[in-house]
């Protein structure tokens, strides 16, 4: 039997199977990102039923972050030494059980078990990125890692079809319970899904797989990670990705708590509802629920307020971050990535500082501001995992991994950073203003690279390569 992996150089050319690796990666990308992602689109209904507390669920969330950010690394060495056939199967099946289990919870330290154990969901999207850089030649590599990443979208997968499926699943559930209805019926569509996507990825994709750190050592596939230019695309990546994944999670309970009561008269919320919506956002568990039973139909108007946050926040924020990086990718393999990147900081800038600075905001501009933000991030993720494939071809699962880690564990800190803010200020959109923050400094740590590069008459990548 021949063996099912080989070590290939990066192809020249499109080689059969690449599209096949792009289609099933894609798919398992999108379907692990919205498990990794899973607690903050089902925040208000979780939150409300068991009752927690904003501190227990922002440690929730950080808890899968973390678990799908701090093997970032490993998985992309793994997938550049045996393929991503073997690392994405493997995986994806290692995601089962605790997703399956989030649907039986019934307290904080269970679900905070469950958290930690699905969030390993995460570090797909280094398999990812390592096994189709290997399959994709340069010139079309970030088309290809754009296409990947825009699985991004599958942050906003649960709030689409999470009030759909709960509203369409008997509140008991099937087979007396076994299958739970409401939002607990999610977790176990997509253990289900997890199960045959595994077997999809490893019956479907080519047998004899591309691992272009198959035979090497460990110590000279981490060289590069000496060179300067690796950490500055760490931090670009935490202001297009790690700023993304916070977001993604904090920005359902943020427009819930801030624009509810201009939403509710909006959406044509019963009087009743509209009048005392300002109250309920800050309520939970018992004592929300208590306040819903003396409304008239507060609790059905509470329930399509929240389905249509979600909405917004799909169409207008995780929608273009995500389904925008494949154009990203395009205009990084034909005008380059560095003027891409350059024009993502500017509309990041610009709409970052509208929505920092105290305006009184309505919900309108704010959702056009957010929109012109995730559209920026969409595209310059796909700019970063462009430069790292030009810079660094034999070493993308280590670079890879590590910019993506990295850039993951500021989707943890900015929520860290932004509580205790908030608390001290009272001011809710601090949470753009470490966002505008960290911006500006990728933004001067790019033009400081640009400056000491043409004081020594070299391209910026030169420069940077000789910096260790």
């Amino acid at each position: 039997m021949p063996p099912s992996t080989t070590e290939t150089p990066v192809p020249t050319g499109t080689p059969p199977g690449a599209r096949r690796v792009l289609g099933l990666s894609t798919a398992a990308f999108t379907l692990m990102f919205a498990v990794w992602l899973m607690l903050g689109m089902l925040s208000i209904p979780i939150k409300n039923e068991l009752g927690l507390t904003d501190g227990q669920f922002l440690q929730l969330t950080i808890a899968a972050m973390l678990s799908g950010s701090l093997l970032r690394f490993n998985f992309g060495v793994w997938t550049d030494k045996y393929g991503g056939r073997r690392v994405l199967t493997a995986l994806l099946l290692l995601s089962v059980v605790p997703t399956l289990l989030v649907s039986q919870v019934s307290s904080y330290p269970e679900l905070l078990a469950c958290a930690v154990m699905y969030g390993v969901a995460g570090n797909s999207f280094s398999v990812g990125i390592a096994w189709n850089a290997a399959w994709f030649p340069r010139t079309k590599q970030g088309f290809a890692l754009g296409v990947f990443g825009a699985g991004n979208v599958g942050a906003s997968v649960t709030k689409l079809v999470g009030p759909f499926l709960i509203a369409a699943v008997p509140a008991a559930g099937y087979l007396g319970g076994v299958i739970p209805g409401g939002w607990r019926f999610i977790p176990v569509m997509y253990g289900v899904l997890l199960v045959g996507m595994a077997a999809a990825v490893w019956f479907l994709s080519p047998k004899l797989d591309r691992c272009p750190g198959r035979g090497r050592k460990f110590v000279e596939m981490v060289q590069p990670l000496k060179k300067f230019r690796v950490w500055e695309y760490c931090l670009h990546y935490v202001v297009v990705f790690g700023a993304y994944v916070a977001f993604s999670n904090m920005l359902p309970l943020y427009f819930y708590k801030n624009y509810a009561v201009e939403l509710a008269p909006m959406l044509g919320l019963s009087a009743e509802t509209s009048a005392e919506v300002g109250k309920l956002v800050k309520l939970s568990g018992p004592e929300y629920q208590a306040a819903l039973a003396v409304i008239p139909g507060a609790k059905a108007d509470m329930a399509y307020l929240t389905k249509v946050i979600g909405l917004v926040v799909a169409f207008l924020f995780v929608f273009p971050a995500s389904l925008l990086r494949p154009l990203g990718g395009y205009l990084s393999d034909t005008y380059g990535p560095r003027p891409v990147m350059i024009s993502v900081f500017v509309a990041m800038l610009i709409s970052g500082t509208l929505l920092t600075v105290p305006l009184g905001l309505s919900v309108v501009p704010f959702t056009a501001l957010l929109f012109v933000l995730g559209a920026g991030m969409g595209v310059g993720k796909a700019s970063v995992y462009k430069l790292i494939p030009d810079q660094f071809p034999h070493d993308v699962g280590a670079v890879g991994g590590l910019v993506g880690m990295l850039g993951a564990l500021g989707g943890v800190l900015i929520p860290l950073g932004v509580a205790p803010l908030q608390a001290a200020t009272g001011m809710p959109s601090v949470l753009f203003g470490v966002l505008l923050a960290l911006t500006v400094l990728a933004s001067v740590t790019y033009a400081v690279m640009e400056v000491a590069a043409r004081r020594a008459n070299v391209p910026a990548e030169v420069a940077e390569a000789q910096l260790v």
